[in-house]
């Protein structure tokens, strides 16, 4: 029987979804920042007349005399080796703020719609290379609110980046783990596993390489009884920026295959954008910086079926 959760920093996130990938270089923190946009961008949400709980509906279809409203999207950084997202959302260098229930997220839009949290914030300096330490299983890795010290202890700082940040209420919180499986992966899905994570999004690229790595991401996901969401093929094609034709650059169509084989559901193939590139790298809303972008049909096509399955009302 699974421990009931505890009241605390995750008491007011109503969904949890965890981006894995079987190998670093897939682009999984894209998929988890474009996500977490697409999320907001795509769900609506409504306040149910007398009551403070809120309620999102697949499809963004408000309910009948209920305000509808976007959701509020929480984004946890613990690919503690190469902190990306605050450098993608244009934030890196913000300070993170410190309250009597742990530190405070920082917002990345002006709606204050989207939160993050990230070890790059807790970086001494943001380019220094991250050293670990063998696991510390108890304990704090750092009191709230302090900087980091090299070496420091890995498995600790996720389960401290679970309990210790102070999100507030969220409908759905993306976390972008580290690639791979190892014992931050356990970490993270113990520490979650109280709060009822609605599952795994796995992201490949279409080479066969990346193909077996996902495969033991999958048998990982089984073994902790994490459900897979969905597999999602990243770098499926290179987008000509002049006259939009793809060309597969790599193997083509490994990533639905694999779903196929393994009765995973494929989301979709995310291509090889310049405009979703650039939009990263500007730190720019892809969705109102770049709409006309061939990847953000995809990406707002997964944020959809993840919409539609969202369980409606109270856990």
């Amino acid at each position: 029987m699974e421990a009931a959760a505890e009241p605390g920093n995750l008491a007011g996130v109503r969904h949890i979804i965890l981006v894995l990938s079987g190998k670093g270089g897939v682009g999984k923190s894209t998929i988890s920042t474009e996500l977490a946009l697409a999320l907001r961008h795509t769900g609506k949400k409504v306040s149910v007349s007398g009551s403070r709980r809120l309620y999102p509906l697949p499809g963004g279809a408000p309910a009948s005399g209920a305000c509808a409203r976007l959701p509020q999207v929480g984004l946890l950084d613990v690919d503690l080796c190469g902190p990306s997202i605050p450098r993608m959302l244009r934030v890196q260098g913000r300070a993170v703020h410190q309250c009597d229930r742990g530190w405070l997220p920082v917002f990345v839009d002006q709606e204050q719609g989207i939160s993050l949290m990230s070890v790059g914030f807790l970086l001494e300096k943001p380019d220094e290379a991250v050293v670990w330490r063998g696991p510390k299983k108890n304990g704090n890795a750092r009191r709230a609110g302090e900087a980091l010290a090299f070496p420091f202890q890995s498995t600790a700082l996720i389960k401290q980046f679970v309990s210790d940040v102070a999100w507030g209420p969220l409908d759905y919180l993306v976390v972008d783990t580290p690639p791979g499986t190892s014992d931050e992966h356990m970490a993270a899905v113990d520490a979650l596993r109280p709060y009822g994570p609605l599952g795994a999004l796995v992201v490949t690229t279409p080479q066969a390489v990346s193909v077996g790595d996902v495969r033991r991401e999958l048998t990982f996901c089984r073994k902790v009884g994490l459900r897979v969401i969905g597999l999602v093929e990243n770098m499926s094609g290179f987008v000509c920026p002049h006259c939009a034709e793809c060309t597969h650059v790599f193997s083509r169509g490994g990533g639905e295959e694999l779903a196929r084989h393994t009765g995973v559901p494929f989301l979709g193939s995310v291509p090889l954008d310049p405009e979703l590139a650039r939009s990263l790298e500007e730190g720019r809303d892809l969705a109102r910086g770049f709409p006309d972008s061939p990847a953000f049909p995809v990406l707002s096509s997964i944020a959809q079926r993840i919409l539609d399955e969202t369980p409606v009302g109270l856990r």
